[in-house]
């Protein structure tokens, strides 16, 4: 984990240095043994050896993941506590109390938020990409899944959150991806009605 969150540091200080330096230094594992005791979960390793190097970002001003706020550990607990209260208050439920359902890809339970489902990015509008940890037959624990605030569609972007952060690494690396030399606060304005994720200004 620590090769792949080398490569983006430093294409990020070459690059995108007020995203680097936002970035946070890692966490305890305490705090992390205390997000899990929180959400009732078990993080995969590769989760928690990231989250030793990089606990998430300081601001969500300049968003490093597809410009979305790469979540805190505080911020997951946030995020996913948003979502459990309105799970909780039946605002994903039929008026018989049934789950409104999503349109799933094959491995994710076809339910619209699952407590399952951890946060670990935030585009400042209700859209994130959650940790799967209750996936679907032919899922796979650990995966990282779309979600959407006001749309059903539920994809799986990466089998795991090693390959989903080696990635985005090397798509800093090939070019895919590129970051305006002169980010302001209103990239969240910015990202919130592009959904193609287009780095290119």
């Amino acid at each position: 984990m620590q090769e792949i969150w080398t490569k983006i540091e430093t294409w990020l200080i070459a690059n995108a240095p007020k995203i680097f330096e936002v970035l946070q230094p890692g966490s305890s594992d305490d705090r992390i043994s205390e997000l899990e005791e929180l959400l009732s979960i078990q993080l995969p390793e590769d989760v928690k050896s990231s989250y030793r190097i990089h606990n998430g970002q300081s601001t969500y001003e300049y968003g490093l993941i597809h410009r979305r706020e790469f979540l805190s550990l505080a911020r997951i607990k946030e995020e996913w506590n948003c979502w459990k209260e309105l799970l909780d208050s039946g605002t994903f439920e039929t008026e018989d109390g049934e789950d409104i359902g999503s349109e799933a890809a094959p491995g994710i339970c076809n339910v619209w938020w699952s407590p399952k489902w951890i946060p670990l990015t935030y585009d400042g509008a209700g859209n994130c990409d959650c940790l799967d940890l209750n996936p679907a037959v032919g899922g796979t624990v650990g995966q990282i899944v779309t979600m959407w605030h006001d749309d059903p569609e539920r994809k799986i972007v990466a089998p795991s959150f090693r390959v989903w952060l080696q990635q985005y690494a090397d798509s800093l690396e090939s070019g895919q991806l590129i970051f305006p030399r002169n980010i302001t606060a209103s990239l969240m304005q910015v990202m919130r009605v592009d959904r193609a994720w287009s780095f290119e200004f």
